[in-house]
């Protein structure tokens, strides 16, 4: 028996629904969570490892792009498509990187919300020396055609450093587009890290002479979790996003903080899903709150209301969070009260107690 395929839910898949292409077998390359797209025949190549996994539990392919190669036995596709993102140096990135990773003459689509910068890839593809045409435009949305071609540039020419400074000492950090605060020090991470320092070690996990395990949740480039270790934690730094956990694992081998200096790990993570019921003594994150321009407080809400199982008795969550969102509740749900360690009208920094 034959499901009826379901309707695209997104606009960008509604203009790629109405399309007369035939897309099996085609790379979907970063792409947006669509049931259209996930009943079809295509292959998802995403650096979300929510989405990789939503599409690997429904029996479908998903690949990570910083994954060494194609798989075994995964065959080259007859095209892709590139759902352009926000940023727009990431959508630039990946135009590179499908230049560098398919074959010459591969046909390539891009797609996205006339708001969120598509048309601005005809610039782009003109200054790779790439042609293009537009195909359709409808639900505020435009789709380009073009072919892949060598274009001279590696893609990992985006990959950046740069230098903060912290409680008196320098770190250096890691970059790449798409990752939270690509190239400088978010306002929430400089208030979150100067109250733990201000307080000197306080109690709740982390406290004493031993800072103990922590666990560094949306680890982004790196700062948390080099800042942390500098301190002398045990740190394991996890995050749903690969780039992000790559730039973390160059942001600590850059300060000379990997491998034995950091007892924990760094991996890819849906909040707790790759930790198998661990615990630490103290969890530790500037939560994401946004999904491409869409507020989603999902991730967040998860972080906090599943803490205390990831916690010893005593550790602390201690989070910073834009003042205007909801995490009260949350957190008084998920431990029965909690402090506000610092407030400067923009953002707060949040501490819980698991008793």
């Amino acid at each position: 028996m034959t499901h009826p395929t379901p309707p695209a839910e997104s606009p960008v898949c509604q203009l790629l629904e109405r399309q007369a292409a035939d897309y099996r077998g085609w790379w979907w390359v970063a792409p947006p969570q669509d049931a259209w797209l996930a009943s079809g025949q295509g292959v998802a190549v995403s650096a979300d490892l929510a989405l990789r996994q939503a599409w690997q539990a429904a029996g479908r392919t998903a690949l990570s792009p910083l994954a060494a190669g194609l798989p075994a036995g995964e065959a080259t596709p007859p095209g892709a498509v590139l759902f352009w993102p926000k940023s727009h140096a990431l959508g630039e990135w990946w135009l590179l990187w499908l230049c560098a990773t398919l074959p010459e003459g591969t046909p390539l689509q891009l797609v996205g919300e006339n708001q969120g910068g598509i048309k601005r890839v005809l610039k782009v593809l003109a200054a790779l020396g790439l042609g293009c045409r537009k195909l359709d435009s409808a639900r505020r949305c435009s789709l380009f055609e073009t072919r892949l071609g060598r274009v001279g540039i590696d893609p990992e020419a985006a990959w950046t450093r740069f230098e903060v400074a912290l409680d008196g000492e320098r770190l250096t950090l890691a970059s790449h587009p798409g990752v939270f605060g690509h190239g400088k020090l978010d306002d929430g991470t400089r208030l979150l890290i100067e109250t733990l320092a201000g307080r000197g070690r306080p109690p709740g996990g982390i406290g004493g002479d031993v800072l103990g395990d922590v666990l560094d949740m949306g680890c982004g480039d790196g700062i948390l979790a080099a800042w942390l270790a500098r301190q002398g934690a045990g740190v394991t730094a996890v995050d749903v996003n690969a780039f992000a956990v790559e730039a973390t694992r160059r942001s600590l081998a850059a300060n000379q903080l990997a491998g034995e200096a950091l007892s924990g790990e760094t991996l890819e993570s849906d909040v707790f899903s790759a930790l198998d019921g661990r615990v630490f003594d103290a969890i530790v994150s500037n939560p994401p709150f946004h999904q491409e321009r869409a507020i989603d407080y999902g991730p967040a809400a998860r972080l906090i209301l599943d803490a205390p199982a990831h916690l010893r008795p005593g550790g602390a969550l201690v989070i910073v969070a834009n003042a205007f969102l909801p995490y009260p509740d949350l957190l008084e749900r998920a431990f029965g009260g909690f402090e506000i360690l610092a407030d400067d009208r923009r953002f707060r920094v949040y501490w819980a107690i698991k008793r």
